[in-house]
C-alpha cells in the first residue's frame, strides 16, 4: 500500500485533516482524502458492465495469482489459523511459499483466500484500520467490531469480486473480556457480499481445497485438545487438503516449505508458530502417511 507521509517536507504543510482526528476509521479517512489508496481504488472496475469486466478478467494471461486454503481449529485456552503456501495462476504453480495467514493485532488473525494481491492489500488495510482506532480511541477495538469491519471491507471489494477477482477472508480471534467465561477462541467465515458467519463447529476451512480440509477435521478434531495438538490436526487436514486439490500445497520437504500457523491464547496473544516447530509436525506428517496413505 502506498505510503502517506506523517510528516510535511520542508516548505510544505498537511492538510488539516491530516492533523485531527475526525474520525476513528482508517478506510473512511482514506475514503475522503486518498480514495486511490483503497483496494480496488486505481483498477477501474467501478461503473463497468460486469459482465464485459469478468470477460476481461477471464482474458488476462496469466491469470492472476489465487491463494488456497486456510483452516481454523479452536483449541483449549485459544484458537489457530493456519495455510498452505501455494498460490497458482490457472493451471500453473505461480508460488510456492506465499503467506495466506496474518497477525492483525495482538489478539487477532486472519487467513485469505481467492485473488492474492487484492486479499493482501485487504488484509494491510484491515490491520492499519485496527492500529488506527487504537491509537484514536486509545483502546482496542472489541472483537464484534473487528468482525464487523472485516465484513465491511470485504463488501466494499464486491465490484472486483463481481467481476471475477474475489476475496475470502476468516478471521480468529480471542476476547479478553468478561464476555468469553469459557476461554475459547472465535471463527468468523466471510462471503463475497460480506455476509459474516460465526463458526461455531470449533474448525472451518476456506478455498479451493476446504472440502477436503474440512472432511479431515470433522475426524481429527477434538475439542479438549492443546495447542500442540491442534497443530497437528491443522497440518493433517492441510495435507488431506493437497492430495485430493491440486491448487493446495503439501509440506515440500525438499525445499523446506511448510504451513504457516498462528495461534492466539489468552497468555500470549498472536503469535507465529516457528520454523522448526512447523517443520517437525509437518515432517511428523508425512512420514506416518508414507507408511498409512490412508487412500
Amino acid at each position: 500500500m502506498e505510503h502517506i507521509p506523517s510528516r510535511a517536507m520542508p516548505g510544505a504543510s498537511l492538510p488539516a485533516a491530516y492533523l485531527t482526528a475526525e474520525t476513528s476509521s482508517f478506510t473512511d479517512f482514506l475514503r475522503v482524502q486518498a480514495p486511490h489508496l483503497l483496494p480496488g481504488g486505481q483498477r477501474g472496475w467501478h461503473g463497468d458492465d460486469p459482465v464485459q469486466a469478468r470477460r476481461s478478467v477471464s482474458e488476462l494471461s496469466p491469470a492472476p495469482p489465487h491463494g488456497t486454503t486456510v483452516v481454523a481449529i479452536s483449541f483449549d485456552g485459544g484458537v489457530l489459523i493456519a495455510g498452505d503456501r501455494r498460490a497458482t495462476s490457472g493451471n500453473l504453480i505461480s508460488q510456492r511459499d506465499m503467506e495466506k495467514v496474518f497477525v492483525t493485532d495482538d489478539y487477532s488473525a486472519v487467513g485469505i483466500a481467492g485473488t492474492a494481491g487484492l486479499a493482501i492489500d485487504m488484509v494491510r488495510l484491515y490491520t492499519l484500520e485496527l492500529s488506527h482506532y487504537e491509537k484514536i480511541e486509545g483502546v482496542s477495538l472489541s472483537l464484534e467490531g473487528k468482525a464487523n469491519k472485516l465484513a465491511t471491507l470485504v463488501r466494499g471489494n464486491l465490484d472486483v469480486a463481481m467481476a471475477g477477482l474475489a476475496v475470502l477472508p476468516m478471521f480468529i480471534g480471542f476476547d479478553l473480556g468478561a464476555d468469553n467465561p469459557a476461554n475459547v477462541g472465535r471463527i468468523i467465515s466471510y462471503d463475497v457480499v460480506g455476509g459474516r458467519y460465526e463458526e461455531r463447529a470449533g474448525f472451518h476451512s476456506v478455498g479451493s481445497g476446504s472440502l477436503f480440509a474440512r472432511s479431515a477435521l470433522k475426524k481429527l478434531y477434538d475439542p479438549g485438545s492443546d495447542v500442540h495438538a491442534a497443530i497437528r490436526q491443522a497440518v493433517e487436514a492441510l495435507y488431506d487438503a493437497a492430495d485430493d486439490d491440486s491448487a493446495t500445497g503439501g509440506p515440500d520437504l525438499a525445499r523446506k516449505i511448510y504451513p504457516s500457523v498462528i495461534t492466539i491464547t489468552g497468555a500470549e496473544g498472536a503469535v507465529h508458530v516457528s520454523d522448526e516447530e512447523a517443520a517437525t509436525v509437518a515432517e511428523a506428517v508425512v512420514t506416518e502417511r508414507s507408511s498409512q496413505p490412508r487412500g
